[in-house]
């Protein structure tokens, strides 16, 4: 991240790659061209939280003998992942927040403790928590997202902006990347709109979200681009390969990362 001449280390979120073993998921990977990846630590991938502590550090180690590096996990925040992160080189954790059946305000106060809790967890281990807004009954948006960092440093507790999320939100993206920029530790890149669900006969409109190519979406990668080079950002941009067509998947995010390189040139 300190290297000016390569500010950018691009990653893949490999939730749909989940059969592939480290050196076979490792050749792909940088045989599209990303650095590395975030990896889903889930029941039924390659890494699964019950055997973290042993499997992570391995995976690791597979993946960086061809030069891929780990750059995040999508998991939990129990202690034994913070373990597994740190002896594994493994510097960040993805996290959403969903609301709960008491509702917004009473989740948001909720996490604000959950998340100074972890402060602890986050300084012993050297692996700080992404927290990502997300569509439907999760936090948003990056207001929503912001209204959690009150008193925590960026040091331990940051932003995982989505650019997809956020646009699916109404946001510009020059907002919300300004909105959450003093806590930002990673761009996550993906793209898709509104589609109607329901036909022109039915009583009450209903709509969906497509999720498609990086060209195609609502949020505008060129202009996030240009802002966050504008700002100097350093540091991971993550193609999460959320598709609707998952059929054509490798051939999407192929396009999609030659696509991102030549905007963040």
């Amino acid at each position: 991240m300190e290297n000016p001449e390569k500010p950018y280390s691009f990653s893949l979120f490999v939730k749909h790659w989940k059969d592939k073993k480290a050196p076979e998921l490792a050749s792909f990977v940088s045989g599209i061209g990303f650095d590395g990846i975030e990896l889903p630590v889930r029941a039924g991938f390659q890494v699964e939280p019950e055997s973290v502590g042993k499997t992570l550090p391995e995976f690791a180690r597979q993946l960086g003998e061809q030069g891929v590096k780990i750059f995040s996990v999508a998991a939990s925040t129990d202690e034994t992942i913070f373990a597994a992160c740190s002896e594994a080189g493994v510097p960040l954790i993805r996290i959403m927040v969903d609301i709960d059946q008491d509702g917004y305000k009473a989740t948001e106060e909720r996490t604000k403790r959950r998340l100074e809790e972890l402060v602890p967890l986050c300084e012993k281990y050297g692996v700080k928590v992404g927290i990502q807004q997300h569509y439907g009954n999760y936090i948003i948006d990056s207001n929503g997202i912001m209204q959690l960092m009150d008193k925590l440093s960026p040091d331990d507790i940051g932003v995982v902006w989505d650019a997809a999320h956020d646009a699916f939100a109404g946001q510009q993206p020059e907002y919300g990347l300004d909105i959450v920029w003093s806590h930002l530790a990673m761009v996550n890149l993906k793209n898709g709109y509104f589609v109607r669900s329901n036909g022109p006969e039915a009583e009450i409109a209903e709509w969906k979200r497509h999720f498609t190519t990086g060209r195609h979406g609502m949020a505008h990668w060129p202009r996030i681009a240009n802002y966050v080079k504008e700002r100097n950002y350093s540091g991971v941009i993550c193609l999460t390969a959320e598709y609707t067509d998952l059929a054509n998947k490798d051939r999407y995010i192929a396009e999609d990362l030659a696509y991102a390189k030549s905007l963040f040139k």
